[in-house]
């Protein structure tokens, strides 16, 4: 099965590549897994401390994950699939794309705000002739139905 795989944070444009996401995967009979990235701990010695606050990220990951999923189940009558990594952004995205080889496309949400479209978009930006299939940039100021017609 062809996959979308869209990056799940705490931003508003990712709420765009949701939605794009899903409407794609519907219209093609695709799939979708949502990866999360929990960045690496700056505390490292305090090993008790760390574990509990990765497992809060993981609870955190979880409940918003549902949120989408349900919308996903609902609307869209796609059951998307959450992937929980750990380590830096950039090369986990990366190194899900390359594990997976049923991931077809990535979509991106971009900012829209003075910072510019985000992180991750900028450096994938930055090296799209090494990444290893397309993706997909949804302008983070789309409207829901600027979304469904170019899906």
């Amino acid at each position: 099965m062809r996959k979308f795989l869209v990056v799940l944070d705490d931003s508003r444009e990712c709420l765009n590549a949701m939605r794009f996401a899903a409407m794609r995967a519907k219209n093609t009979r695709g799939g979708v897994d949502i990866l999360a990235v929990i960045p690496p701990e700056e505390f490292n010695h305090w090993l008790g401390v760390g574990d509990i606050m990765r497992e809060e990220a993981r609870e955190r990951i979880e409940a918003h994950f549902e949120v989408f999923a349900k919308w996903m189940r609902d609307r869209q009558n796609v059951d998307p699939n959450l992937v929980i990594r750990e380590g830096d952004l950039y090369p986990e995205v990366l190194s899900q794309i390359n594990e997976d080889k049923q991931i077809r496309l990535l979509v991106l949400g971009a900012g829209t705000g003075k910072n510019g479209p985000g992180p991750l978009v900028s450096q994938l930006t930055k090296n799209a002739g090494n990444i290893p299939i397309p993706f997909t940039v949804v302008p983070g100021n789309l409207t829901k139905e600027q979304i469904e017609e170019v899906t």
